[in-house]
């Protein structure tokens, strides 16, 4: 094979080095790996089997076990039985473990037996960060996606979906009924084998409609309507595409804009984050230890109480309003057409008339304050504005929190853009590396736990790229 680039001999004998730390690079990641994992109180964290048994077989480490996880889901290696073939062959592994090789049942239960203690784990590493100066802006993105459960749609119900599913079944076992007695009728057309298939395909249709017909129960008494099967914490959750949903898991994040660390992360099964954004942003102040911080979101997260609960912790929410005008979409006049005069408590109108307030009531467990001009019926404007007798304007009474965040808005243009610039990379990278099926485990909490690994190898990735493998060795030693 003249003028090819040739390899070693298979049958040539060949000196190794003598020594596992000869193999590996010293600006290899997996370095920085074992010097984090290192550093750890794993007792403190929460880890069990850190102080070895007296008697008995001898266990393997956590930190063993701990590393072996860090590194998979940094290599899109999440699978136990994977891992497990990995320390047998992946000389990165097997420099990481000193040559140990548990089984994939020994390394499932470790993630298994010790969730709250990673989940732990991943808020040390945001803990470091912090040491290490990084989130000195103190400015977060927040927002969730959607990722897919260990559940099939056709394992996930609501009554809706019963009720259909169960006309599906009469359907076709009125269509089997119907051939066997076209095969009473006309034997010679019908061969005895389709006859035993189609009574089995009966018998198997009776079956399962009695097992759906028990679900409906379960469903009604279910708080949100919804039954999961294999995964019974997962749910139905609507996606961005029109008419499409998925079953699985809202995953929120609140993202540094800087570096692009994910602060604080959060795994529910809600439909939406309406309820997120207050909650979200104090967690992610705690982590960062700033008594200041400004949080990015889009318009999934507008909601009056949530800003205004951030705005007495001393955050700066900055939240596009909801386009959710009913007026707007006849071609009427907007509420942002109507100016509003905090002395008098009034609005002026687009034709200049006042619109004095008339009466509050409570709408949703929230103050609202009601406004109409006297001049309505005899507008010249009135068929650009309403299509009732008058047009009634509604403001809640906190409404100068809204006000004030939208004149922040309208100063700051790009935040917007600063916004999806900011969550939508780690949410990409988390789910490339994912793969097509997500999650793995089964159940909120271990579906938690699972996600604190892939939030912690994401983290250590960017941190990496940040100081480098010496660079931040260094640092966690200091």
């Amino acid at each position: 094979m003249k003028r090819f680039i040739e390899g070693e001999d298979r049958s040539q004998s060949v000196l190794f080095p003598e020594r596992l730390d000869d193999y590996i690079g010293e600006d290899n990641p997996i370095r920085a790996i074992d010097a984090f994992v290192e550093e750890l109180d794993l007792a403190g964290l929460g880890f069990e089997g850190v102080h070895a048994e007296e008697t008995g077989r001898p266990a393997y480490h956590p930190a063993t076990l701990l590393r072996i996880y860090i590194y998979g889901y940094m290599n899109r290696v999440q699978s136990s039985r994977r891992l497990e073939r990995e320390t047998q062959r992946n000389l990165e592994l097997i420099w990481l473990t000193g040559r140990l090789s548990p089984d994939f049942k020994t390394i499932a239960d470790f993630r298994r037996d010790n969730g709250a203690a990673i989940r732990r784990v991943c808020a040390q590493f945001i803990t470091l960060c912090r040491q290490l100066k990084l989130f000195t802006e103190a400015v977060v993105a927040i927002d969730g996606s959607k990722f897919k459960a260990v559940n099939n749609t056709d394992r996930n119900f609501s009554e809706r979906k019963l009720e259909a599913r169960i006309e599906q079944l009469e359907h076709s076992a009125g269509r089997y009924l119907d051939e066997l007695d076209r095969a009473d009728r006309e034997p010679t057309r019908v061969a005895e084998v389709r006859v035993a298939h189609v009574k089995h395909k009966i018998r198997s249709i009776r079956a399962r409609m009695k097992e759906l017909s028990a679900l409906g129960e379960q469903i009604r008494n279910a708080p949100d309507g919804q039954v999961s099967l294999t995964d019974p914490d997962s749910r139905c959750i609507a996606t961005s595409g029109k008419g499409t949903a998925m079953v699985g898991y809202n995953v929120q994040t609140a993202v540094d804009t800087k570096h692009h660390l994910i602060v604080v992360h959060e795994v529910t099964n809600f439909g939406n984050g309406r309820a997120q954004l207050s909650p979200m942003a104090q967690r992610a102040r705690e982590a960062i230890g700033s008594k200041k911080l400004k949080v990015l979101a889009d318009r999934g997260y507008f909601s009056g109480p949530q800003i205004r609960e951030c705005e007495e912790q001393g955050i700066t929410a900055l939240v596009p309003k909801t386009m959710t005008s009913n007026n707007l979409a006849k071609g009427l006049f907007d509420k942002r057409d109507f100016h509003y005069l905090p002395k008098l408590d009034e609005y002026r109108c687009p034709a200049g008339q006042r619109a004095i307030h008339r009466f509050t009531t409570l709408e949703k467990g929230l103050t609202i304050h009601k406004y109409w001009s006297s001049a309505c019926p005899r507008c010249a404007m009135k068929s650009r504005c309403t299509t009732g007798e008058y047009r009634r304007i509604t403001r809640w009474e906190h409404e100068h929190i809204i006000d004030a965040m939208q004149q922040r808005l309208d100063r700051m243009p790009a935040m917007a853009r600063t916004r999806r610039q900011t969550v939508e990379h780690p949410f990409a990278t988390l789910k490339a590396r994912m793969g097509a099926t997500h999650f793995l485990t089964r159940t909120l909490p271990r579906v938690s736990t699972e996600m604190s690994l892939h939030v912690l190898a994401y983290n250590l990735t960017r941190a990496l790229s940040i100081f480098g493998t010496k660079g931040l060795m260094r640092t966690m030693r200091a």
